[in-house]
């Protein structure tokens, strides 16, 4: 079933909400369980207001925003707790406000789009995109790729209080979420430092592909495996890496990857 076979009850559009229309959830547990909010950009009302009620009946606060301008307004004031991003906005496209997204904060986004081409998907993954969702597509699968962000992207208990990672002239700080070369800070996306910290964490050892998809991504990814090779792409020319003859992150072809030990370096 796409978001268009969603039935839309009478009462869909509350007058007066913030952006065009927004869908709080009462379900049973809303005293005790706070509301997580997912702003949803996308400018057709077929699409976005049956997907933005569908995800308000699994327990979170929706806002819907039309266009680029009014996304970027909604998001500064609302700071929600993910994005969904359509590609095509009437204003301009979806890849700038993930890019305005990321400069401000690293809130989890999700990209929809029409688009089948793999270069639209990397392209919004290296600006920094979390996951996407390619049209048409089912309100219970875009569901259950939120809560698969949401649950990648919450912060592991004792995650904050580890110790930076020093390997050669690279210094990766969990508690920061920073990562500098030679006292430089290193602009990642929340996927590349990851990623990085994985790597970094079992420096000399391979991590295997499977490893990182379930330690990164979640055992439940439901996109390409290519975006694993465009995330060590990204973290190569971050780091200043040659692919032909690396010195950071080396490539176990069929395995996986392996960063370099102190000592190799």
């Amino acid at each position: 079933m796409t978001t268009r076979d969603i039935p839309l009850p009478g009462s869909s559009a509350a007058p007066g909400n913030r952006g065009r229309f927004a869908f709080p959830w009462s379900g049973q547990n809303a005293a005790v369980q706070r509301k997580r909010t997912v702003l949803l950009v996308e400018d057709e009302p077929s699409i976005a207001e049956p997907l933005a009620e569908a995800i308000a009946r699994e327990g979170f606060e929706t806002e819907v925003a039309g266009t680029v301008a009014e996304s970027l307004a909604l998001a500064a004031e609302l700071e929600p707790d993910l994005v969904l991003l359509d590609v095509m906005l009437p204003d301009g496209s979806g890849f700038d406000v993930c890019r305005e997204l990321r400069r401000r904060s690293q809130v989890p986004i999700i990209m929809l789009t029409a688009r089948g081409e793999e270069a639209d998907r990397v392209v919004g993954l290296e600006l920094g995109a979390d996951d996407y969702v390619v049209k048409p597509f089912s309100a219970r699968e875009v569901v259950a790729r939120i809560r698969a962000v949401l649950r990648r992207t919450e912060p592991s208990p004792g995650r904050d209080e580890a110790k930076p990672i020093e390997i050669g002239e690279l210094r990766l700080d969990p508690a920061k979420r920073e990562v500098t070369k030679d006292g430089d800070v290193l602009e990642l996306s929340r996927k590349e430092f990851e990623l990085l910290q994985l790597l970094m964490q079992n420096a000399g050892s391979v991590v295997t592909r499977e490893q990182a998809f379930e330690d990164v991504w979640d055992t439940n990814w439901f996109g390409s495996t290519k975006t694993l090779d465009v995330h060590v792409s990204g973290l190569r020319r971050k780091l200043g890496d040659d692919s032909s003859e690396p010195r950071f992150l080396h490539t176990v072809r069929g395995v996986g990857f392996r960063f370099a030990s102190p000592d190799e370096l």
